[in-house]
């Protein structure tokens, strides 16, 4: 089969479409042919050889997958069979023709979606619903403040925020991806680059802050996240784009708000854990993307490159101007 690949870690010039061993689905393994992947950040920080996949995982490129059941390996258990259309949250190996993975983590795909469509949701999405509901516990009326709003995972949690009936406020770089986060739902956005998005938050809830934060920046941003952040807030850490060392007395003004620090990686948790967050998402969530639901949830897709353009793809993310995802189509 065909996958994404490159021989050593660097630049996006080090990627390329070449010919590997087509998996075998091993016990409680379901085989998909896949259609279309996704792009993440953790492909890039993989591709640079600063986030291996973790242990017994694909070395392949992919954190999820949209294709259609094309085999069964011992010991499943009926649910799946040949020729359902499904997606898949992966720790590895979605860039490629073909890929194995555990039941548990297949999701049936609406009817009236595109495969495109569907390699939109796994990664951003579980991981949205994740750090709001696992590790956020958001509730009716709280305020959440989403940084990089017009990530992936960004447009989702606003969405996914506003059926909890919370309120969703997101900071974005450019006025374009202001717009579509408001298009989405965000209640307010703020633009970092031009404004101290802390006291635009401030002045947006009238000095009381977000009770809530979803933080994949990091570093450079732990001063002003304290600013805005209420009493008794939760500031949940999923990702360090500007790195991790902090200078100043965070502890300090930490514990003047009596706030606490959540940390969340979703690759690494273990098959059990992904199962019962896959099922969650599924019975509670996934009903809402099909034609008719109200409201109705939508994957956005940025733009779509074919897997021979690996390389293109991954320079337009690090270029940071896409608006939701960019998919990556899988030749047949």
């Amino acid at each position: 089969m065909f996958a994404a690949y490159f021989d050593r870690p660097g630049g996006p010039e080090n990627l390329c479409m070449k010919e590997v061993i087509k998996p075998d689905p091993g016990e409680g393994e379901v085989l998909v042919s896949v259609s279309a992947s996704a792009l993440n950040r953790a492909d890039l920080l993989q591709r640079r050889g600063k986030y291996p996949p973790p242990k017994g995982a694909s070395a392949i490129l992919g954190l999820e997958a949209a294709g259609r059941v094309a085999g069964l390996g011992p010991g499943c258990s009926g649910r799946w069979r040949v020729g359902d259309a499904v997606m898949a949250l992966l720790s590895g190996g979605g860039q490629a023709q073909y890929v194995a993975v555990p039941e548990g983590l297949l999701m049936p795909i609406p009817k009236d979606m595109t495969f495109i469509q569907a390699a939109a949701i796994p990664e951003a999405w579980l991981t949205a619903f994740q750090l709001l509901h696992f590790v956020g516990k958001v509730q009716e009326g709280e305020r959440v403040l989403i940084h990089a709003g017009a990530s992936g995972v960004g447009m989702a949690a606003i969405q996914l925020v506003r059926l909890a009936k919370a309120i969703p406020i997101v900071t974005a770089g450019t006025q374009e991806k202001l717009e579509a986060t408001a298009n989405a739902g965000a209640a307010a956005g703020f633009n970092y680059k031009n404004e101290d998005f802390s006291e635009k938050v401030l002045e947006f809830t009238q000095g009381s802050g977000v009770d809530i934060i979803l933080d994949c920046v990091g570093a450079s941003y732990w001063e002003k996240n304290l600013n805005c952040l209420s009493t008794d807030g939760r500031w949940i850490l999923y990702g360090l784009m500007s790195g991790g060392e902090v200078h100043g007395d965070l502890l300090t003004r930490l514990l003047s708000k009596r706030a606490s620090i959540h940390t969340s990686l979703l690759r690494s948790r273990d098959k059990e854990y992904k199962e019962r967050l896959v099922r969650a998402f599924t019975e509670q969530r996934l009903p809402h993307f099909s034609e008719g639901a109200s409201p109705r949830l939508q994957p956005l897709v940025d733009s779509v490159y074919p897997l021979h353009a690996i390389a293109e793809a991954h320079r337009a993310m690090e270029e940071n101007k896409n608006i939701g995802k960019i998919v990556i189509e899988i030749p047949v």
